[in-house]
């Protein structure tokens, strides 16, 4: 969670609700639907994914045997809630996201990352909560493609992580 580079085509524009509030999405239909299914599948055969451990299948615990994968990873994504699932040709621009929800711009749609950062930067965005950023900690995360929303520790005081981008 944090900040986020979505590449987007030139004339896109995100949808907002009936208050104009932009509706969260989030990135990767695609992606998230295949890893989906094949929790799904696993499951089905008695193995579940254990996060800590890179991955690896363990067997579900036997309080959850029997039960629909659906209540242990949540509903089959739905296309409604995730970006279009546009082609490489078409993500000719870039946008800046928040990911602490599952997306929302923070940006308008930029044709460079240096445009992008300007525009972030000279507005004031947040990069992390109340916190903004120079042009420079910008331009870091949107050639780096994201940031974690904070960085806390090593004796220094809570900062973004778009502000960490650049130690």
């Amino acid at each position: 969670m944090g900040r986020e580079i979505r590449r987007v085509p030139a004339n896109w524009e995100h949808p907002k609700n009936e208050r104009g509030d932009h509706i969260p999405l989030h990135d990767d239909f695609t992606k998230r639907l295949a890893a989906w299914d094949e929790e799904n599948a696993k499951w089905q055969q008695g193995l579940r994914r254990h996060y800590g451990e890179d991955g690896k299948w363990v067997p579900v615990d036997a309080k959850y045997l029997g039960t629909p994968f659906s209540e242990w990873g949540g509903e089959r994504p739905d296309p409604k809630d995730y970006m279009p699932d546009w082609s490489d040709a078409e993500r000719t621009h870039l946008q800046m996201y928040e990911t602490c929800t599952e997306g929302t711009p923070i940006s308008p749609v930029c044709a460079t990352p240096e445009e992008c950062a300007r525009w972030l930067a000279d507005n004031g965005a947040s990069a992390f909560g109340h916190m903004a950023a120079t042009y420079e900690q910008w331009l870091a995360t949107c050639k780096r493609g994201w940031a974690p929303s904070a960085i806390a520790g090593g004796g220094l005081p809570l900062r973004s992580g778009v502000a960490a981008s650049v130690e």
